[in-house]
């Protein structure tokens, strides 16, 4: 039995979205910069591709959508190319400290350049400071960006994205937010968040991995970070993934449907998760209790041992899980998201990501639980230290 809850880190592509590619990776298998009628047919695909994701997310009709690789290579065209495009403006740029890498890393590659990045804090619950960002804005009147993720990948928590947007709008700074994780789980509605650059990702929502995009509102200013051949309006040269592009596509379409189930029998599902490993195993912590929190994302703490260990006791049991982002699992250190929170060094050693789709199952849940009471307790008495909060 393999009970999957780490759909955070990737999902299985949906039987639909399987059907929907296949024709594109056999006979129809056409390159859209191509004038005959194979490379015309995936031009065709790869335009209304682009206005299905418009439709899906209501973004303004004259929005350019940007298909790239993954959504960390959006995000790295996000900060690059606003930073690129208006250095004569301005070298200050504004992010939470919770981002993904694909965030961070490229900020302290700006910073190495030159750039200023203010990092903004978070509370107990990992919900962004708004008075932090407006200082840091009223501090750096140069800021050109401001981003900061929708949604949190490691504890769910969903930002005031409206109000951010708001105040570095009044300070003339740009807005991007990585919707990567919040697509087809909860309503992401351009329009009336009224961001400037969004980031979104297939494979987070039974899609295929290698492409993300990014969608851009009419009049911003974008330097390129690939260069080639001039595609995806010349800002991401390649040649584009068709098969990926019509996956894609499929789940976009398919996005409101998904939103219906999180909300109800897979939010549940995850209440469910939480309370009965909380009612039923000691020295356990919530890791994010905020009101406004992904459906399918808890993150919780087994005070005493380590989560890297509990992982490998529960795939031993078939249960996938994670300790935080899939994306810097290999480099083993501690959760950037978790630090920030301040949370105690044990809890934030001892954290378990899971992360619930549409496939999973109540009896799932019961069986984890009662593995995780079983493992946790053969763990403590082999490392029996308990911290107290």
């Amino acid at each position: 039995m393999v009970v999957y809850l780490d759909n955070a880190s990737t999902t299985r592509l949906h039987d639909k979205v399987i059907e929907a590619m296949m024709p594109y990776m056999s006979i129809k298998y056409g390159n859209p910069s191509s004038l005959h009628s194979l490379g015309r047919e995936a031009k065709r695909v790869l335009d209304d591709a682009r206005e299905s994701i418009k439709d899906a997310i209501n973004l303004n009709a004259n929005a350019k959508v940007v298909f790239t690789a993954s959504a960390t290579e959006a995000n790295n065209l996000a900060l690059k190319g606003i930073a690129y495009a208006l250095k004569g403006k301005g070298k200050s740029i504004v992010v939470s400290s919770i981002e993904h890498e694909s965030i961070l890393e490229p900020c302290k590659a700006l910073e190495r350049e030159g750039f200023k990045v203010t990092y903004i804090p978070v509370d107990s619950n990992a919900i962004v400071s708004i008075d932090a960002i407006e200082h840091a804005l009223r501090e750096n009147r140069d800021t050109i960006l401001v981003s900061v993720m929708l949604a949190n990948n490691e504890v769910g928590s969903i930002q005031p994205l409206k109000d951010i947007v708001e105040i570095a709008h009044r300070y003339n700074a740009l807005v991007h937010t990585d919707a990567a994780q919040a697509l087809g789980k909860i309503a992401l509605d351009a329009k009336s968040l009224c961001v400037d650059l969004i980031t979104l990702s297939a494979h987070k929502l039974y899609g295929p991995k290698g492409i993300g995009a990014l969608c851009i509102n009419s009049n911003i200013p974008l330097e390129p970070i690939i260069h080639g051949g001039g595609h995806e309006y010349g800002l991401r040269s390649g040649t584009q993934n068709i098969p990926a592009v019509v996956g894609f596509s499929k789940v976009v379409e398919m996005s409101r449907e998904f939103i219906d189930v999180y909300s109800s029998r897979v939010k549940a599902l995850r209440d469910k998760l939480e309370r009965s490993i909380l009612e039923s195993i000691k020295y356990t912590r919530l890791n994010s209790t905020a009101k406004d929190r992904l459906p399918n994302t808890t993150n919780i703490s087994f005070l005493g041992i380590n989560g890297e260990d509990l992982i490998i006791k529960l795939d031993e049991h078939g249960i996938c899980a994670s300790t935080g982002s899939a994306c810097s699992t290999l480099k083993q250190k501690e959760s950037h998201v978790l630090r920030a929170m301040n949370l105690s060094k044990d809890a934030r050693n001892g954290s378990l990501r899971l992360t619930l789709g549409i496939y999973n199952e109540e009896h799932e849940i019961d069986y984890t639980v009662s593995v995780l009471e079983k493992v946790v307790n053969e763990l403590r008495k082999i490392s029996p230290i308990l911290s107290s909060e």
